[in-house]
């Protein structure tokens, strides 16, 4: 197969370009939940950008271990050279360098940079080898008369990933340093060191220390953070360049032995033959073009949770791995919620069906009280519970496991803990979550908690409490009661089946009579609310009662509320969270905390909703599979923007649809992708067979 390429079209020195290539981002992962990202122009904008964010085990979390690398080439004349460049406090690009990149593209996903000034032409590239907290660097020499000599100096701030970057986080740092090798580490601090070789003909190693002071990150102001920093530096590399010949430098906070088992010229091939294997491993109208480059977007997200030795010590002596998910680049840990949508796309219809399995019996694994957690906080063993939904999107993610791969005993090793969460839900459980036996509707809320998906909060507000019993925790309630009822049929026979029928029996009647809105001709948002009122609010929670598996909407109902949610809702990156015509909508999502807060739920755009919104036309219109994909298509021009190759949270509810949120967010990626790969031509045809 050929490698999938994007390349990005640069004309530097031109200002809307100069712009561009500061807004636009670029990511690598490690699967272990750490990662390398920043600019594509090299100036780092963000809190989260650096060269290495490692993932370690509990209680630290990510920590940000290399934050920049200046980066200087002497040339032949001796003349010296800047690439990248840095932005100091007041907004004002000190070093432009960035004008000497000529172009920026992914291969298999992975970034390369090409700079070109006076006819030298230098490129580089950056990898995280697989299940290492380790960064590779390197540069090559493409074109020039005579060698070039690099000179690389690293800069650090040891700290938190969420951690301000106003503030110091080392009491101070130690080095010590032997030819080209050095090992830095922060005084006082349980953090590991941070360890750095360089590869390359005539490698040197200069100590001479000195702070960075003043360095501005221009999107944290944005937000309202804090957004100027101070980097230590404790010397610089430098080594030779000729044509055709290679350097790499080396970061990591794993043991030099594990540093030094896999060469630079050998960590490469590995890393391209890993994502070669996801690929082959993808259905084949996956494995070229966006799809293919989907695929590989996926795999970011899909991790062995470094920080939880416990999983992976359980998940071992059963013969299987610890797997999970991260919700989203760059803030996000991994979220019930999240695992759960995104898990059809990012497992199943990328061929990994093995992780997928571990991804349900990870979770299973954490089951209280009825129920999975919401996240596990950075640097946590425990799960937190808030959540109404996600427990239920467990059934679903069963449901498509069991569909893809048909595999019962995996089924017979859930179903004890499925027929629990069903039991508590039935007689109630945490955050008022359980069922009101007066219409067999679930109902969910708790003061001072944002239950459903819908979950901003700030500063004790929650924005969209939703408190009462919400249109798509019931849709999913239903679906969960069907699917019970069938694998208990299933395995236990049609007696033990009856209670669930006639709970999803009662759930359907009531939800039938008690959510439909006359006058808008959709689906109240949530009904009982704590007013005693029913809210009419159009929003797209409305589509699961029909896009489900087990559709809790009467058919005569489907074709009307789809036909609303088009016309309010849909945009070319996803379905607004809020009509325009509500008083409470918001067009654009941007500011500090609490302005982003007020829009996040009440107008923004979310990507994954395209999902169910697919899956809903599809239902509607089951013949228009060209109909379903051409839904797909603002997708493909995003992929241009923001962090390239891969898909944001959420974006604006007006033009341009500027993207927003997480730069990569996993259930963006695996709901356009499942729905791509389901709207071919292909996959119908497997679909037809399987259900004949």
């Amino acid at each position: 197969m050929v490698e999938p390429v994007r390349t990005i079209a640069l004309n530097v020195g031109d200002a809307g370009d100069d712009e561009r290539l500061l807004s636009r981002e670029w990511l690598v992962t490690n699967g272990l939940g750490g990662f390398a990202s920043g600019s594509v122009s090299g100036v780092p904008t963000r809190r989260y950008h650096g060269l290495l964010i490692a993932a370690l085990s509990a209680p630290l979390g990510r920590i940000v271990m290399l934050n920049h690398l200046s980066e200087h080439v002497r040339l032949s004349d001796g003349r010296r050279v800047l690439f990248g460049g840095q932005e100091r406090a007041g907004g004002k690009l000190q070093l432009p360098g960035i004008h000497h990149l000529k172009e920026f593209r992914l291969e298999a996903g992975l970034p390369f940079w090409r700079f070109e000034v006076d006819g030298y032409r230098i490129e580089k590239r950056v990898l995280l080898p697989h299940m290492q907290n380790t960064v590779h660097v390197s540069y090559k020499l493409l074109a020039g008369d005579g060698p070039v000599r690099l000179k690389l100096r690293p800069a650090v701030q040891f700290r938190p990933l969420e951690a301000p970057v106003g503030q110091p986080h080392a009491k101070s740092y130690h080095f010590s340093a032997d030819d080209h090798l050095m090992e830095l580490s922060a005084g006082g601090d349980e953090y590991p060191p941070l360890r750095l070789r360089l590869y390359g003909a005539r490698a040197t190693l200069t100590l001479h220390s000195k702070k960075l002071s003043n360095v501005f990150y221009r999107v944290e102001q944005r937000r309202g953070y804090d957004h100027t920093a101070e980097l230590y530096s404790p010397g610089y590399f430098g080594v030779s360049l000729d044509v055709g010949q290679e350097a790499t430098l080396v970061a990591s906070t794993e043991s030099w032995q594990t540093v030094n088992a896999l060469a630079p010229e050998e960590a490469l091939p590995a890393e391209f033959e890993r994502r070669r294997r996801l690929v082959c491993a993808a259905p084949p109208e996956a494995r070229e073009g966006f799809a293919a480059e989907l695929v590989l977007a996926a795999d970011q997200f899909v991790i062995t949770p470094a920080g939880r030795r416990e999983d992976a010590a359980r998940a071992r002596a059963s013969g299987e791995e610890a797997r999970s998910v991260i919700a989203g680049y760059h803030w996000f840990t991994d979220w019930g919620r999240d695992t759960m949508i995104s898990f059809e796309g990012l497992t199943l219809t990328t061929g990994r069906h093995r992780e997928a399995e571990w991804i349900l019996h990870t979770f299973a694994h954490y089951v209280r009280d009825g129920l999975i957690p919401n996240m596990f906080p950075d640097g946590s063993n425990e799960g937190l519970y808030h959540t109404a939904d996600a427990t239920l999107w467990y059934f679903h993610a069963v449901d498509r496991y069991l569909h893809a791969t048909a595999d019962r005993t995996t089924l017979d090793i859930l179903l004890p803990r499925l027929l629990d969460i069903i039991e508590h839900h039935l007689k109630g459980t945490r955050f008022r979550i359980g069922v009101d036996h007066s219409d067999g509707l679930l109902r969910q809320g708790e003061e001072g908690y944002q239950l459903t998906w819908m979950d901003a909060k700030c500063d004790g507000w929650v924005v969209t409490p939703r408190r009462g019993k919400a249109v798509e925790i019931n849709a999913l309630w239903y679906n969960a009661l069907r699917l019970t009822e069938g694998w208990v049929r299933e395995t236990q026979g049609e007696a033990a089946a009856r209670p669930f029928q006639e709970h999803a029996e009662r759930a359907y009647d009531s939800f039938n009579r008690r959510f439909w809105y006359e006058a808008g001709t959709h689906l109240y948002d949530v009904v009982d609310t704590e007013g005693g009122t029913d809210d009419p609010a159009c929003r797209p929670n409305q589509l699961f009662a029909l896009s489900l598996r087990h559709p809790v909407l009467d058919p005569a109902r489907w074709e009307s509320v789809l036909a609303v949610v088009r016309e309010k809702l849909l945009t070319p990156t996803g379905l607004r969270s809020l009509s325009p015509d509500h008083p409470d909508y918001h067009s654009k999502y941007d500011g500090d905390l609490r302005a982003r807060d007020a829009a996040y739920h009440q107008g923004t755009v979310w990507g994954w909703l395209i999902g169910p919104y697919v899956d809903a036309w599809l239902r509607v219109h089951p013949d228009d599979r060209a109909g379903a994909r051409a839904l797909l298509e603002g997708f493909r021009a995003h992929m241009d923007e923001a962090c390239v190759g891969t898909i944001s949270e959420v974006f604006d509810a007006e033009l341009p649809y500027t993207a927003r949120g997480c730069v990569a967010q996993a259930w963006s990626v695996a709901e356009v992708l499942r729905c791509w790969v389901m709207t071919s031509d292909e996959e119908y045809v497997r679909t037809v067979n399987r259900e004949s």
